[in-house]
């Protein structure tokens, strides 16, 4: 069935609304009295109705909800005791002594209240010995499996039947969507998209991405969709930069590959060099260049910033015997000699397939 495009351009705002709402992606968390939000709102709800001293410590990775949770639970709050929540938010980046931090405070609660910020009173009435005290509780915020993270995209990508939207649209859109959730190949896309970065704000970018591909003709999503979404987000300025690499730099970063590899805490040019001609006799290249030339292209390795050398204290040394590193993982190095249709027989870097393979 095709849609027209009216049609199609309604279903992609909806999508895209929900994506761009925090709340409507954490809608769930409302509904269990097991969750992070019911804990932390009976926490906070429990210390503004009875007026007592409270604290609680919010742990886990970048992009698990942490911050989606609070906003959610202080907007509840703040909707059933308009007059009792004064919210003051601190960063430690900013204010990162007890004075500074008073000051903000102060200034935050007079601009809420319209009162006059007077800039040397809110500490001057302290005492020296007063410290805020922290009742040690803590709630742990834990990485979402793939099953819930898929759970997630289907709550945010399937259309409700009762929408505004055509019946016979919303469920052969549904059914399409049904299919593609089911199929080996999204398995696949799911585990590079999460083992790169599987927080809620990464699926979130990765799913408006999608909703962006979609085929206007139809109106519907397509396993294209979702492999043009994670090609998009997987173009990296570092990836960019290895395209551009000429044959010897490539060897060079493998040497250094494989070395890290060996578990070899320390190496320099030197020990590079020596690498580089194992590999030449190991699998019988004739790719053999002159040290000088081997020098030239380890110094625009680390002019671009895709090696650097290891500490800072050998300036006075000369830079073939200043210990380096790599500033790109094996999994990009590896990508990177796949997609380079010039290269020669040169080993991937071991543990990326659990087996070294020749170009």
């Amino acid at each position: 069935m095709a849609a027209a495009a009216p049609v199609a351009n309604e279903a992609q705002a909806v999508l895209r609304s929900r994506l761009c709402d925090p709340a409507f992606v954490h809608s769930p968390l409302r509904s269990s009295p097991d969750t992070n939000y019911s804990k932390l709102k009976y926490l906070v709800d429990s210390s503004v109705s009875e007026a007592c001293n409270n604290s609680v410590l919010l742990l886990g990775p970048r992009g698990c909800g942490k911050g989606a949770v609070l906003d959610m639970v202080l907007e509840d709050l703040k909707t059933e005791h308009p007059d009792a929540i004064s919210v003051i938010r601190l960063n430690g980046m900013l204010h990162s002594d007890d004075n500074c931090a008073t000051k903000e405070i102060a200034r935050q609660l007079c601009l809420e209240h319209q009162l006059s910020f007077s800039k040397m009173d809110a500490d001057q009435l302290l005492e020296k010995r007063v410290r805020s005290r922290f009742s040690h509780r803590k709630l742990l915020f834990v990485p979402s499996s793939l099953d819930d993270i898929q759970r997630l995209m289907e709550r945010l990508l399937m259309l409700d039947k009762g929408s505004s939207l055509p019946t016979n649209y919303v469920t052969e859109y549904n059914s399409r969507l049904t299919s593609i959730f089911g199929s080996k190949k999204f398995t696949g896309i799911l585990n590079s998209l999460t083992h790169a970065d599987a927080t809620t704000s990464n699926i979130l970018r990765f799913l408006f991405r999608v909703v962006s591909y979609m085929e206007m003709e139809s109106g519907l999503l397509s396993t294209e969709c979702f492999t043009n979404a994670l090609s998009s987000m997987q173009r990296q300025p570092k990836m960019d930069s290895l395209q551009d690499l000429s044959i010897l730099e490539l060897y060079i970063l493998v040497c250094m590959n494989r070395l890290e590899d060996k578990e070899q805490s320390s190496y320099n040019f030197n020990s590079i060099m020596k690498e580089y001609r194992s590999v030449l006799d190991a699998y019988k290249t004739s790719d053999k260049y002159a040290a000088t030339v081997c020098f030239r292209a380890f110094e625009h390795l680390l002019d671009r910033e895709l090696i650097t050398f290891a500490d800072s204290k050998g300036r006075n040394v000369a830079p073939e015997y200043r210990p380096v590193k790599l500033l790109i993982s094996s999994r990009e190095l590896a990508q990177s000699l796949k997609l380079n249709t010039t290269c020669p027989h040169a080993a991937v870097p071991r543990g990326i397939h659990a087996a070294d393979v020749v170009l």
